[in-house]
Parts: structure tokens; C-alpha cells; sequence
């Protein structure tokens, strides 16, 4: 249960229910003769994080990963000189006297050492951002996260089909079965207390040592959707206490040799507690312990003046920085909450008084140091970068839907760059893969005979193709992806199980509200306007499906995927392999375990066909990832190519993936190799393309 936090809980303001209203399609058709852009290569995706481990660094490729894309970063550079070259394709207690607070002057300034801390990289020599550390980090444990999610699902199965079976056999035998014994066996709710555990066995915290002021790669605003999150970052401590703070091991460090211990760090407000007052830049918190801990605020017992208090008030006297975090109520986090990093505060005075029901509570008064990034909550609501109610709120809306009706959820496209604005063109939309004539896609693997959801069933067959267990766990009656796999087995047509299993995933459609827009310097990308959680699908990558021969010779087409999940299994040129790379190819299908070619196969051209896939820009720090999924079929070299989210990603954010060039990969006829910089803006971008 959460507990022990303070201050009014703030609804977050729900993007709403209702999907785009009005919506009209419009599809400009594109000339005959033109292939508009063309996409090619591999995606790396994000590096797998081993089940229990740390996150580790891609390999770096050797060789060819396919075609590059020049797609929209190549816009704003100067023309290069058109050359038949061979374009690659791109292929993670003692109670002193009451008193009155004191009246304070304004808000301190931030001390000249913290401003930007948060950007700058700590000294940790792995060659990374602050930025992909604190991601890296996330990613991990999210990571065991899903791997518990999985695993406590099935024990809840489990659990409940042993009730059942007991149950069944008193009522055979004319007695009832006990409704306290499914009390006594229900699933535990807690996997994000597991990750902690798991995280912590294996050193992976991305701070082992509490820290005082900011955490490199933090920023006001970034939001956590557990404590357990917040743990691992070392941004706050425990995952129950509001306050967190330095026990009195830290004094025998040179660095803290002036401090009075033990020393608040940070101090988290949620609402417990009924008599916290805040005014956004100025708190009055309430310390811990008292509390009824149901979630009604109460005080049923006076504070002492020990630990965490006692911690608040020793902060006063040593002058020290805390970091403030606000909890909010959010229906879309699976803690029910979502936490938001406010930036430093100081305690600026510290009082004993009787509480609303009569009980001892010691308060704190806390002010926010100025020259910080502007607050992202209030004292009435949280406020975060808001989707349109309807598609007619769009500024510079050139199309109210472009695919037409194809899609479960309309997509419009806006354009505010341009003069006159334009939509995108060139291309016909197409929510499916279209297949080139002369390619026959096989349709005679056998189906799994379960009944309703696969997930109900340990024997499914489907589970066992993908090494026992189904690929997805279910949040929301939304599949999410456990973890990047080699390729994942899916139920098709041969499956007796319903269509809402969640091990057909990926062909559920559109399930998240999302939007085209032109960018700046990137030409066309894709943004949402729903918060989607990590191993959440977004689309598969649709086009024409061909043998990649018959588009080697094309120019000026950036839209070509290679099918490398073959390769990819067998480590190929470089290719980093993922979960399930060891499976026994001939249990996929018998081609499969001859020599795999070092090219792939077959391609996806979605140059002059295609979906809204064919507009998610690449970045070098992606918040998704590639993942080849089989359906109907076990042959890899035809696998369907999908897009899953690698993190959490909030409303309004762009969508990008790693389009996995390979630096110095493209030679022009006389030899040169030909350079595209990147656009991406990410912090450790690699600052080419190719």
C-alpha cells in the first residue's frame, strides 16, 4: 500500500475517453511515377537487457545491416550529387515546545554549483549520458519488471485453478469450499518490490550511495510511474517512507564532515497526510509516522522527533538541498499513481503543533530555490503536455485522418511548418502488407488447440514455440512485449484460441491515439497522445513485401526494411543476437537451418504504399524497438516486422526507433563514401547516419 507520503493528491487532467470526433479521410494521391522516399535498414532496436542483469552496451556492427534511409534528416542538408551507389538499409522522538513558523524572505537562489547538474555526466566512466544511464537504467528494470509480472500471473493461475479443483472435489463431496482459503492464497500484487530485489542482487541501482541535490540525468518534470522506479535511480530511497534521508553512517565521509546527521536527501508528497498545506514554491509538510496508513489521511497517534523527522529537521541547521517529488493519481499507471520530480527545496523552518485530530505532527516548511525550469504541478492540478479533445483543435491540421478509416483510431496530420501547409503525399495508405506477385507466403503450421486465452493454459503449444512461455503478459487488456526476442511466435488462423488472446498482440490494430506531424529539420514524424508503457505494440511495419534484388537498383527510396530476423538469430555480420537466438531452426522451419545468406532475403518497400510507420523518424536514443514476429507461419525470412515501446513514453512525445546504419557503409560509384549527418538531437547521438 502506498503510505507515508504527503500533500493533497492531484488528479492528473485524463485525456479523454472519446476518440477523435469528425474525422474525415483524406488521402492525396500520389503520382505514378514517383517513389517519394525510401527507407531501408535494419533496426537495432534497444539492447536486450538479460533477464536479472544489468543492461548491457550494442555491439558495434562490423559489416552490411542493409540500405541506409535518408529519409528526413537528408531535407535540411544541402543536395549531395545523385550516385548510383549501393545504399545499405537500416536493419533500452523528543517533543519540544509549540510554536509558530517564522516568517521567511523569498526563495533562495539555486547555488551556481547545481544549475545544469542534471545535464552534465556524473563520473562514472562508461562513456554514456546521464541522460541513457537514467533510460538504460529504467529499462532494466522494467525489464524484471514484466519478467515477475509473467511469473506472478502464472502463479496466480496456478493458484486459482488449485481453489477450483479443491472446490469442485467438497462440492463432490457435499461440502463448500472455504472462500478464506482463496483469501489466504491471492496473488501477490507487488512485482515492482521484486524488481528492487532482483535489481539490488545484481548491483544494477544506477546510485548504490544516496545523493545529495540534483541526480545527473534527472530533470524537473521527468515523470516515474512507481517508487520502485524511483529507487533504482537512487532519487528516492524507500519505497514506502516519504522521506528519505542519510543515517548517520555518511558522517565519517570527508565530504559530509560539517553535516549534522542524519540529513533529509528528498521527500515525496502524495497526499497522506491531512494536514500538509502546498503552494507549489512554498510547502508546509507534515512529517512521518502516525497515520492510519487506509488511505484517509488520518492522524490516530502524535509524531516523534526521530528518523525521517529528525533527518528534516537537521536539514534546516545544515542548510542542505532536498528533492521534492509530487504523487498524483493516474489511471494509467499500474501503481494507480504517477510521480513527478519538482526540483530542490530547502527547509526553511521546522515547528511542533497539535494536528486537525488533536495528535502531535511536526511540520516543515519548505521553499523551492529560484532559477530552476518552471514547476510542472500546482496546488489545483498536475498539468503535463495535453492531446486535443477533437481532431478540429489541431493547429495547422492538413488531414483529418490519413489512413483513410483504416485504422481502429483516426490519425490526422498537421502541418505547422510549412507555407502554404501541405499533408504528407506520395504514397497510398495501406493498413496491410501487400505482396509482390511470384512470393507465396506459406500458411501450414499447425495451431495450439486452447481454449478462450492461451495465457489460461500451461500446455499451449504456442507458449512452448516461444520456450515455454507466452511472449506477452497482459496490462489492460493491452499485450505488452516481456522483452525483445529473436522472433516471437504468435497464435494465427490455425489457433483455436479466441481473437482476443493475448498472444495475438500484434493484430489488434492501432491502440494508441497518435498523430503526423512536420517536423523542423526531420520532414514528416509521428507523436502520441496517450501515455504507451514499455513493451506496449504501435504497428507493424507495412508496405509492399519483395525479394530485395528487385530494389537494389532503386534510388532516391528510403522506406525499405529489410527482413533480417534470420540473420539477426544467427549473429550475422555483427547483428547482436536477442532471446531465443539458440532455438532449434529446424522447429521453425526446415530452410531455415541451412547457411543463412549474410543479405536478407526479402524487404519491405513501403515507398509508394505503406502506413504511418513509414513517418517514425530514426533517433539514436529510441524510445522503441524492432521485434520480427511470426503468425501463420515459421518461416523467419517472411517474418512480419512490428514496433514496440522500449520506454514509457508520454503524451506528445515522438515516436523514433534505431534505424541501425552502419557508419562508412555507402560508397558512390568512384569509390567515396557518402556521409548524411543526423538530425536526431539526442544526447548521445552519433552524429551521422551513414
Amino acid at each position: 500500500m502506498e503510505a507515508m507520503d504527503s500533500v493533497a493528491v492531484m488528479e492528473v487532467t485524463p485525456v479523454p475517453d472519446p476518440l477523435f470526433v469528425g474525422a474525415t479521410p483524406l488521402i492525396p494521391a500520389p503520382p505514378e511515377s514517383e517513389l517519394v522516399l525510401r527507407r531501408s535498414a535494419r533496426c537495432l532496436g534497444r539492447p536486450r537487457v538479460p533477464v536479472y542483469a544489468e543492461p548491457q552496451e550494442p555491439k558495434q556492427s562490423t559489416g552490411r545491416r542493409g540500405r541506409p534511409k535518408k529519409k528526413r534528416d537528408e531535407e535540411n542538408q544541402d543536395p549531395a550529387p545523385q550516385v548510383a551507389a549501393k545504399v545499405p538499409r537500416k536493419t533500452a522522538k523528543v517533543e519540544p515546545k509549540e510554536r509558530k513558523p517564522m516568517p521567511v524572505v523569498g526563495p533562495e537562489p539555486v547555488p551556481a554549483d547545481f544549475t545544469g547538474a542534471a545535464a552534465e555526466d556524473d563520473a562514472l566512466g562508461t562513456g554514456k549520458s546521464a541522460k541513457l544511464r537514467v533510460k538504460e537504467t529504467l529499462r532494466a528494470f522494467n525489464s524484471h519488471y514484466l519478467h515477475l509480472v509473467q511469473e506472478e500471473q502464472k502463479r496466480a493461475q496456478a493458484v486459482i485453478q488449485e481453489i477450483a479443483a479443491k472446490g469442485a472435489a467438497k462440492n463432490k463431496d457435499g461440502k463448500k469450499g472455504g472462500e478464506g482459503e482463496a483469501k489466504e492464497k491471492r496473488p501477490s500484487k507487488r512485482p515492482d518490490l521484486k524488481a528492487i530485489t532482483k535489481m539490488q542482487e545484481n548491483n544494477s541501482f544506477l546510485y548504490t550511495e544516496k545523493v545529495l541535490g540534483p541526480i545527473p540525468g534527472i530533470d524537473v518534470g521527468d515523470q516515474f510511474y512507481s517508487r520502485a522506479e524511483m529507487v533504482v535511480l537512487g532519487i528516492h530511497s524507500h519505497w514506502l517512507n516519504g522521506i528519505d534521508y542519510m543515517g548517520m553512517k555518511y558522517q565519517e565521509k570527508k565530504e559530509y564532515e560539517n553535516f549534522t546527521f542524519p540529513m533529509a536527501t528528498c521527500i515525496v508528497m502524495s497526499g497522506i497526510y491531512e494536514d500538509d498545506l502546498d503552494k507549489a514554491d512554498e510547502i508546509i509538510y507534515t512529517g512521518q509516522g502516525g497515520n492510519d496508513l487506509l488511505g484517509n489521511h488520518r492522524q490516530i497517534g502524535s509524531q516523534q522527533l526521530n528518523r525521517g523527522n529528525l533527518a528534516l529537521k537537521n536539514s534546516k541547521d545544515n542548510g542542505n538541498l532536498i528533492r521534492v517529488i509530487r504523487g498524483h493519481v493516474a489511471k494509467n499507471s499500474y501503481t494507480g499513481k504517477i510521480y513527478t520530480y519538482d526540483g530542490l527545496y530547502k527547509v526553511v523552518d521546522d515547528w511542533v503543533q497539535k494536528g486537525v485530530q488533536g495528535h502531535v505532527v511536526y511540520k516543515y516548511k519548505l521553499k523551492r530555490l529560484e532559477g530552476q525550469p518552471s514547476l510542472t504541478t500546482t496546488e489545483v492540478r498536475f498539468t503535463r503536455a495535453e492531446a486535443p479533445r477533437k481532431i478540429s483543435e489541431l493547429p495547422g491540421l492538413v488531414c483529418d485522418d490519413i489512413s483513410g478509416g483504416q485504422e481502429n483510431i483516426p490519425i490526422p496530420a498537421t502541418n505547422v511548418v510549412d507555407d502554404p501547409p501541405v499533408p504528407p503525399s506520395g504514397f497510398v495508405y495501406s493498413k496491410s502488407l501487400k505482396i509482390s506477385k511470384g512470393i507465396k507466403i506459406p500458411s501450414d503450421c499447425a495451431g495450439c488447440d486452447c481454449e478462450g486465452d492461451c495465457a489460461n493454459n500451461k500446455n499451449c503449444s504456442c507458449a512452448q514455440l516461444n520456450g515455454s512461455d507466452l511472449p506477452y503478459v497482459s496490462f489492460k487488456n493491452i499485450g505488452r512485449l516481456v522483452e525483445p526476442k529473436a522472433v516471437v511466435f504468435e497464435c494465427g488462423a490455425n489457433c483455436s484460441c479466441n481473437r482476443n488472446c493475448v498472444n495475438r498482440t500484434s493484430q489488434q490494430g492501432l491502440q494508441h491515439r497518435l498523430e503526423v506531424f512536420k517536423t523542423a529539420s526531420k520532414g514528416w514524424g509521428v507523436r502520441t497522445w496517450d501515455t504507451i508503457l514499455p513493451g506496449a505494440p504501435i504497428c507493424e511495419y507495412v508496405g509492399v513485401l519483395k525479394r530485395t534484388e528487385e530494389v537494389d537498383g532503386l534510388l532516391h527510396n528510403n522506406y525499405i526494411f529489410d527482413i533480417d530476423c534470420l540473420q539477426t538469430m544467427k549473429g550475422l555480420d555483427g547483428r547482436e543476437k536477442r532471446a531465443g537466438s539458440d532455438m532449434n531452426m529446424p522447429s521453425l522451419h526446415a530452410e531455415n537451418d541451412s547457411e543463412a545468406p549474410p543479405a536478407p532475403e526479402y524487404c519491405i518497400d513501403a515507398g509508394s504504399i505503406g502506413s504511418f510507420a513509414r513517418f517514425i523518424n530514426h533517433s539514436c536514443n529510441p524510445n522503441l524497438f524492432v521485434q520480427c514476429v511470426l503468425t501463420n507461419h515459421h518461416d523467419v525470412k517472411l517474418a512480419k516486422v512490428m514496433l514496440f515501446a522500449a520506454d514509457t513514453i508520454l503524451p506528445l512525445q515522438e515516436l523514433c526507433y534505431d534505424y541501425g546504419y552502419v557508419l562508412n557503409s555507402v560508397v558512390s560509384p568512384d569509390g567515396k563514401i557518402v556521409k548524411l549527418p543526423c538530425c536526431c538531437g539526442a544526447p548521445d547521438c552519433r552524429k551521422r547516419l551513414y
